[in-house]
């Protein structure tokens, strides 16, 4: 059974701390050295203070420094702080150029800032998981917990316990009504059941743990019911585990409508400001991709037209974001456009493929056309490969979750070609492969996994024989 999917709330009091620790940084850095140099912290100091305080907070959602939470490691905790503190110092090397504003600065001021900022916020948070671990081992913070139903999806909540300490809970046991034999799959032993469910809810109103996770099957109704009616007898908080994490959840948090509480199970993690600075990203780039490459592109069209009867372009039909359908650039590689409502995939020793056009196909030159796609909207440089209509109609139906890849713009590259999921889908398992990483995307993403796949893209593209 795969790991349980974190549903992360809208608002914590935790992360709530961490944006004013952040600013506080921030700002007093940039007051130390002020203090040091000559001069003083004064109103230009202030409202350059604020401006990079007000950039790092909202560019820090975009890199997840903030989405993330207690499932970063320190590593990514520094890496994403270092990432999120850069881009700070662009957009306020951009305002101060614009306005003139950075005349107010010495560059020893500038300099100093640059590196004392990101330093004191790593290593604020530093000490502030090394003083909670400390803490959570004299357990002072940590919560008892107990789990009613010993059951694949309560062991599994178990093992998300023991790997996340950070969480503070300390697992108490197991409480289960039903018979040995039905837990057979199990395993012989049971591992720490403490008893049936009247001896959880007798142990419970005698305080001998804090928090009830209620891991029963949703079918089992009736019984979730009994047990919330007689824990409203303790002081035990509880939570209810639905078994739906057995499906694939996409980017799930909880919501509120209307005062009703709701948790996504299949949504995009691009809507709000996260969407507006993929697309602005994706336009920068695109367009200094396109100066980049305007020769060689020109280059390659005269090649193909002079090496090749045919049309120097071949645009295919192929679903975006929302299975709505788009047409995609690439250059032609092909004696034959298959576009109907069978494509035929390209295997090792096609003849359809020009000597050119291998070439081409081999270092991915031949998509560079799609960068077009992605200044007029219907793609992205990063997300899941978009896949010719006729594929998609032949796998929705044999591969669970399938359509889910197309919650978000189809990208010139992504995840799975960067591990090595790229070429031919000659098995139902390659393409299996290919869907787990682009949901797996979708799940965990963030502005600076899409720069991590960029830059790997560049070392990876020219290597892979398993392209033609």
């Amino acid at each position: 059974m795969q790991s349980l999917t974190p549903i992360r709330p809208r608002q914590r009091s935790i992360e709530f701390l961490r944006l004013i620790v952040d600013g506080s940084a921030i700002i007093g850095t940039l007051a130390i050295v002020k203090g040091l140099s000559p001069g003083w912290f004064d109103n230009q100091a202030i409202v350059a203070g604020l401006t990079a305080i007000l950039a790092f907070l909202l560019l820090g959602h975009v890199t997840g420094l903030y989405r993330a939470g207690l499932d970063m490691t320190a590593n990514q905790e520094v890496v994403r702080v270092t990432t999120t503190w850069v881009l700070t110092m662009a957009v306020i090397a951009g305002l101060a150029f614009f306005a003139r504003y950075g005349q107010h600065f010495a560059r020893s001021v500038v300099l100093g800032w640059c590196i004392m900022a990101p330093v004191m916020i790593c290593l604020i948070r530093m000490i502030w998981r090394v003083c909670q671990r400390m803490l959570l081992k004299q357990g002072i913070g940590t919560r008892r917990v107990a789990i009613a139903g010993l059951n694949e999806l309560g062991l599994q909540v178990s093992r998300n316990i023991e790997q996340s300490p950070g969480l503070g809970f300390q697992l108490t046991g197991f409480y289960d009504d039903r018979d040995p034999e039905r837990r057979s799959e199990l395993g012989p032993n049971d591992p720490q059941l403490l008893g049936k469910i009247d001896d959880l809810i007798l142990a419970a109103q005698n305080n001998e743990f804090d928090i009830v996770m209620i891991s029963l099957p949703m079918r089992a109704e009736e019984r979730i019911k009994f047990i919330l009616e007689k824990l409203s007898d303790s002081t035990a908080s509880v939570y209810i585990v639905p078994d739906f994490f057995v499906f694939e959840l996409m980017h799930s948090q909880w919501t509120n409508m209307g005062g009703i509480p709701a948790v996504s199970v299949f949504e995009s993690p691009l809507y709000g400001v996260d969407g507006v600075s993929k697309r602005l990203v994706d336009i920068a780039v695109t367009i200094s991709a396109l100066v980049a490459a305007a020769i060689p592109m020109l280059m390659i069209a005269a090649a193909i037209k002079l090496t090749s009867p045919g049309p120097v372009f071949f645009r295919q039909r192929r679903y975006g974001v929302d299975g709505r359908e788009i047409l995609v650039w690439k250059f032609r590689s092909m004696t034959t456009c298959d576009n109907g409502s069978v494509v035929r995939q390209a295997t090792k020793g096609d003849a359809r493929i020009t000597p050119l056009g291998a070439i081409l196909r081999k270092t991915s030159l031949d998509e560079l056309p799609q960068l077009f796609n992605v200044l007029e909207g219907s793609m992205s440089l990063v997300g899941p490969r978009p896949h010719a209509s006729a594929h998609n109609e032949h796998y929705r139906g044999q591969i669970r979750g399938y359509m889910l890849r197309h919650k978000i713009k189809p990208g010139i590259t992504g995840l799975a070609q960067v591990e090595g999921c790229r070429g031919e889908t000659d098995t139902l398992d390659k393409m299996q492969r290919r869907v787990d990483f682009d949901h797996r995307y979708i799940r965990d993403w963030s502005l600076w996994l899409d720069i991590r796949i960029l830059f790997k893209t560049l070392f990876v593209a020219w290597r892979q024989p398993e392209a033609y």
